[in-house]
């Protein structure tokens, strides 16, 4: 205000209609979602962007168990979020956008789950406490502040379609799976002509709602509160991987198998000196057996699964 008060102080009515539409239309701009999402997730996205787990992940440093897991994950977030967006297809602050035959990604989730595990799939899958932590608070925010899952939709599926095809053609060139779209169901938006055109009309759909701008900004909280349940399924991952040797061959697998001489392990970088090394057993060995574990293995899912989503800020 004392901004104002300053520049408007001595100019004549004209003037100040010139000189403050600049400034009004950027304060539009700024005020519009889309904008506020983009700029206020950005340091997010730099954390993400950064995170070795996803540039492996680019590299196509992926084994099919775990792609196996991380559709697993999928599958229980987007229930959920699914029919959270259904619950609230008429609420004022989602309505616009609800696009069920355009995004809706269960179905496709479940012709990729039915490929990988069979018939019987639905026995076979499991939540993982990271993703049920996520889906705990989706579920939340469908309940009690319907408002806020403009940020978990907007999240999800503006990146499946953008970054989301990245993986898709990865996945498939890491695992042979079909070109046909066996096993990737998931990245294929049948009903979606054109992705960018689409993007385009959700970003105006979002700017459309009428909303305050304290709603905005606890969107664009709620949006980074989802990055961070991101970060903390790599936090875990990490953890896990500490325990892993640090140098690989073509599977993934640590050139040592946990036994015989523990020089051999790659953990055991050079410049580590005897004394070190007596007495001492390879990490690998402990890895695949904390790794074995439904658990750990879930967490890792979680993660690939996530990992799809934070990518996807990339190309949004």
């Amino acid at each position: 205000m004392s901004v104002e008060l300053e520049t408007s102080e001595g100019v004549d009515e004209s003037e100040k209609k010139s000189s403050g539409a600049p400034e009004r239309e950027n304060h539009t701009r700024m005020a519009d979602l889309s904008e506020l999402l983009k700029e206020g997730t950005k340091e997010a996205h730099d954390r993400a962007e950064n995170t070795q787990f996803v540039k492996d992940f680019l590299k196509g440093n992926i084994r099919k168990e775990l792609f196996k897991l991380a559709t697993t994950a999928l599958y229980f977030t987007y229930s959920a979020l699914e029919e959270e967006m259904d619950r609230n297809r008429d609420h004022p602050a989602f309505a616009a956008l609800y696009f069920p035959v355009e995004l809706h990604r269960k179905e496709a989730l479940a012709k990729d789950l039915l490929y990988f595990f069979g018939e019987d799939w639905k026995t076979q899958v499991q939540c993982s406490e990271a993703t049920r932590k996520y889906v705990e608070r989706i579920h939340y925010v469908g309940q009690k502040e319907p408002e806020l899952l403009v940020a978990h939709a907007y999240t999800r599926y503006m990146g499946d379609l953008s970054g989301g095809q990245v993986l898709r053609k990865v996945a498939q060139r890491a695992l042979k799976l079909p070109s046909t779209g066996e096993g990737t169901h998931f990245y294929l938006f049948e009903n979606v002509d054109n992705a960018q055109q689409f993007k385009q009309l959700y970003r105006a759909r979002l700017n459309a709602l009428d909303l305050t701008l304290k709603t905005k900004e606890k969107i664009v909280q709620e949006a980074n509160k989802a990055f961070e349940y991101n970060m903390q399924v790599f936090n875990e991952l990490d953890q896990a991987g500490s325990l892993l040797a640090k140098e690989t061959l073509e599977d993934g697998l640590p050139m040592h198998n946990g036994k015989g001489d523990v020089r051999k392990c790659p953990y055991y970088a050079a410049g580590q000196d005897k004394g070190a090394l007596d007495g001492s057993g390879c990490p690998f060995r402990t890895a695949l057996s904390v790794l074995s574990r439904p658990g750990l293995q879930f967490i890792l899912a979680t993660t690939v699964a996530l990992a799809a989503g934070l990518l996807a800020w990339y190309y949004v």
